[in-house]
């Protein structure tokens, strides 16, 4: 009886406590229908948790992205092509890479529009600023 209640309580911290950190998400391509220079994605974000999307765009072409929540608390960056993704020692995204000037980290965007400053995959990443967020995107590029 001692050594199952062992082998149980073994088996409880090798499956609930040594698991390695969730693996990185894959960005979602964001798609524009034929002639169509524009797209929209929308979903919901859980408080803490990120939502990952990509759109790719030539140098010197004109983006803008608009996020609209029910509750006005979704915001978004858009990091440079070239921006890397991984999870810090608490599992936390982080980013690795330029953001676009007016959609950093701080900048708690949900409107930008500018001229794109080079040729690649812009990775969007939406979040929350309370709460959980709901949300629609719209993504223009001309």
């Amino acid at each position: 009886m001692r050594i199952a209640a062992s082998f149980f309580l073994c088996l409880f911290f090798l499956v609930s406590g040594a698991s390695a950190a969730d693996p990185v998400p894959t960005p979602r391509p964001i798609y524009f229908a034929t002639g169509s220079s524009k797209g929209t994605v929308g979903g919901h974000v859980l408080r803490g948790e990120r939502d990952l999307y990509s759109v790719t765009a030539a140098a010197g072409q004109a983006m803008t992205v608009t996020i609209t929540a029910p509750e006005g608390n979704a915001v978004f960056q858009i990091y440079q092509p070239g921006t890397t993704i991984a999870r810090d020692n608490d599992g936390i995204l982080e980013f690795k890479g330029n953001a676009l000037r007016g959609a950093g980290e701080t900048d708690d965007a949900t409107r930008w529009s500018g001229r794109l400053p080079q040729r690649g995959t812009y990775l969007i990443v939406i979040g929350s600023t309370r709460g959980n967020a709901g949300y629609t995107m719209d993504v223009k590029i001309e």
